[in-house]
């Protein structure tokens, strides 16, 4: 049984005077690993005195670069999109030989000694040293994996699924609408946070035991249940890592929920850093500025595929 559904994602910014713009970069296109699975796709700006274009930045995702011709008292985003939502088996990958098994030295060792080996086999063109920047990871981190390393699988899938689940349960989930993330170190110190502020903390962790690890931005649609019971598809905006492995490529983790990405988890951006992921980014004038977004996502159809 196939899943169509049709996203539709209004974002709202208001000013109290008119103000210049600089260029905006809008990362709100699915990823180029999600493009099998997005029938349509569009993406409109008001106020229409623009000049669009579409670009691939340092990271290859896909973004909009808006510049703005006069001064603004308003800038509008509307994204709809209509995505296959047929379940995926997450699981669905085959590792090289030589990374199905995860050997940890001692810790304390240089730590990209852990997986080096892992990487022989990445191909030329995924520059995987972007990816392994472990300077996030303080104290803090050095504790948390101290203590949980001892008991960690050796099987390198296994041991990546129940360090997920470790961190979903250390850290709390919890709605934040400020921007920005927080640093690793405080998430750990909180033990609470966003899913971009947990996502990162599971980044940091993975680039201090060697692995190339990257954050993702996107979104996530999924059933719940209303009150009364009855099944209500929603979405929102998201964010998870991803960890780089041999045969398999990029492969996607919830912190949120401890699993592993599926198909409720549509790509946007994925960067070294939360910042170059960001759903949209730009300079404005000094000025009040009030924000606002919405999301509905609406099931189209079913689709017998037997």
């Amino acid at each position: 049984m196939s899943s169509y559904v049709l996203l539709r994602h209004h974002t709202c910014y208001r000013y109290d005077r008119p103000v210049s713009l600089g260029p905006q970069t809008i990362r709100l296109k699915p990823m180029a690993v999600a493009q099998p699975y997005i029938q349509t796709y569009a993406l409109h700006i008001a106020p229409p005195y623009t000049t669009q274009t579409w670009q691939h930045d340092v990271h290859g995702n896909t973004v909009a670069q808006v510049i703005f011709d006069e001064r603004v008292t308003f800038f509008d985003i509307t994204i709809e999109l209509e995505a296959d939502l047929t379940p995926r088996d997450p699981f669905a990958f085959d590792l090289h030989t030589d990374a199905t098994v995860w050997q940890q030295p001692e810790f304390g060792q240089q730590s990209k000694a852990m997986v080096q080996p892992f990487y022989v086999h990445a191909p030329a063109n995924t520059p995987l040293h972007l990816y392994q920047d472990a300077c996030h990871a303080g104290a803090r981190c050095e504790r948390f994996l101290a203590h949980w390393l001892p008991t960690a699988p050796t099987q390198t899938v296994a041991m990546l699924v129940a360090l997920n689940k470790a961190v979903a349960a250390h850290v709390g989930y919890q709605l934040r609408m400020e921007p920005g993330v927080w640093s690793p170190e405080e998430t750990l110190a909180k033990q609470s946070g966003s899913c971009r502020d947990s996502a990162w903390l599971l980044v940091a962790l993975l680039r201090r035991m060697g692995f190339a690890a990257r954050f993702v931005s996107g979104y996530l649609i999924q059933n719940t249940q209303s009150p009364n019971g009855e099944d209500v598809l929603t979405c929102d905006l998201h964010a998870w890592a991803e960890t780089y492995l041999p045969g398999a490529g990029w492969v996607g983790f919830d912190t949120t929920s401890g699993l592993l990405t599926a198909q409720a988890h549509v790509a946007l951006a994925a960067s070294p850093t939360p910042e170059d992921a960001a759903p949209v980014s730009g300079l404005l004038d000094h000025c009040e500025a009030t924000f606002d977004v919405s999301m509905q996502a609406e099931r189209l159809f079913l689709r017998n595929c037997a």
